[in-house]
């Protein structure tokens, strides 16, 4: 019990330190030599460095933001496998992922002030539920590609994240589908929550949107 405590302490700090390096910070330092929360709509994000920089920046940060999701969950796990003994402790693997979750959105190398946690979360949930991973990413270019906006996809696969999980592990008959549910309502909360200006945005027809005309 002592090794399996220490473990998720361990992973937990991991995955906080991980979520803490905000690739679209680093890359447009590199890249530009500018803040990018100075930049555009002020989000640390990979929206922001496509509409800022363009699309390469734009796919190293998607795929660093990514990477650090996955690993955090990848990571925990191993130590739960291999020292804790403790293959299926799945509440370690999301609490992790929310950890990782926590060093996006407030990085401690930055000022606590980072990006909106899709990509990270996606990372994360790939990792913890491939299939879910699947209906959260259809929910995503669904809502994307008919409102032109990336905030109503994001907001659509974090509404959606819960509810997949659910169904896909009451359908597959696991041991806890309500624990499990509740934590990923928990992530996927989160970022709704760090989206509420562009809810405020949306709500009044100030939001911009890919293809559609930039708002003065």
């Amino acid at each position: 019990m002592l090794v399996t405590i220490l473990c998720l302490l361990v992973s937990m700090i991991i995955a906080y330190l991980l979520g803490s390096v905000n690739f679209a910070l680093i890359i447009t330092k590199g890249f530009a030599h500018k803040d990018i929360r100075s930049c555009g709509s002020g989000n640390a994000g990979m929206t922001n460095v496509l509409r800022t920089l363009g699309k390469g920046p734009a796919a190293l940060t998607l795929l660093g933001d990514f990477s650090k999701g996955l690993f955090a969950v990848l990571i925990a796990r191993a130590l739960f496998v291999f020292v804790a003994k403790q293959p299926d402790f799945f509440v370690g693997e999301y609490l992790c992922a929310f950890c990782g979750l926590l060093g996006h959105c407030f990085p401690v190398f930055f000022g606590f002030k980072g990006g909106k946690g899709i990509l990270v979360s996606a990372g994360a949930l790939i990792a913890l539920s491939p299939l879910s991973f699947a209906f959260c990413l259809a929910a995503f270019l669904i809502g994307t590609l008919l409102t032109k906006y990336v905030s109503v996809g994001s907001i659509a696969a974090a509404v959606t994240f819960p509810v997949a999980v659910l169904i896909i592990r009451l359908i597959g008959k696991y041991p806890h589908p309500y624990l499990e549910a509740s934590m990923a309502l928990l992530i996927g909360g989160i970022v709704i929550f760090m989206h509420r200006a562009n809810i405020k945005r949306l709500i009044r027809g100030e939001e911009n949107g890919f293809g559609k005309k930039k708002k003065s």
